[in-house]
């Protein structure tokens, strides 16, 4: 299932484009908003978490060829818009297409269509691994990602706890949340990303992990990890 977010100026092209995602299979709509400056707020922060965003070019405030400069770590762009003349500078900002108002469905579905397939071959050849440079001076260490419990975050480095070892490497979250696929890892609160299959447990605005270490789920996030959750929770058609 790929995550789709609308950023545009008019309630009618959004209402179009909701339409349009609703209606196609392995899209998933988290959000749509008339203002880009929300948009960069809630994207950069972890609130929402997109893989796919459609963005007008034409806005006010900030216009989506400079929204895209902002959102391209986070997520992939769309350029929707009626003016012609913008394409050549929204593939500068390597966006996936760019589609032109008004937008058929059909012409719609055959840019999903293309980045599903993408993104399927995408996730069959990556690696399950990666490495950082360590707190030991020269060494460069390599990790699974399937063994990272969380990542927390310090003054100015990150730590990496894995079941049995902590690491210690100079990156920032941000880069850590552009870097970890974002089916897997999640930000659970300022200071921590966490990987949502070794969450063992979640009470109340706690999360306990397979190693027993209890993080806080922050209120800005909890929307977000709580609709992954529910994705995967079996429950009874009985219960109300």
């Amino acid at each position: 299932m790929i995550t789709a977010y609308i950023v545009d100026d008019e309630a009618h092209a959004i209402q179009i484009l909701t339409r349009y995602v609703e209606q196609t299979p392995g899209l998933s709509l988290v959000g749509a908003t008339d203002n880009p400056l929300q948009a960069l707020q809630l994207i950069s922060s972890g609130q929402v978490r997109p893989q796919l965003v459609f963005v007008d070019v034409d806005m006010p405030l900030l216009s989506g060829i400079e929204l895209a400069d902002f959102l391209s770590p986070y997520a992939s762009i769309v350029f929707t818009t009626a003016y012609e003349e913008f394409a050549l500078q929204a593939f500068d900002r390597n966006a996936v297409d760019y589609l032109l108002k008004p937008i058929t469905y059909e012409r719609f579905l055959k840019t999903v269509q293309r980045i599903q397939t993408n993104t399927l071959v995408g996730a069959a050849q990556q690696e399950d691994y990666f490495f950082i440079k360590s707190d030991v001076k020269g060494r460069i260490m390599r990790l699974d990602l399937q063994d990272v419990l969380y990542v927390e975050a310090l003054q100015n480095y990150i730590r990496i706890h894995t079941m049995h070892e902590k690491h210690i490497t100079y990156l920032t979250m941000k880069e850590m949340e552009a870097y970890l696929p974002q089916e897997r890892f999640l930000r659970v609160q300022k200071s921590f990303i966490v990987n949502t299959s070794r969450v063992k447990a979640v009470e109340g605005h706690q999360l306990i992990l397979d190693n027993d270490d209890v993080l806080p789920l922050g209120a800005n996030y909890r929307a977000a990890f709580l609709e992954k959750v529910n994705a995967r929770l079996w429950k009874s058609k009985r219960l109300p």
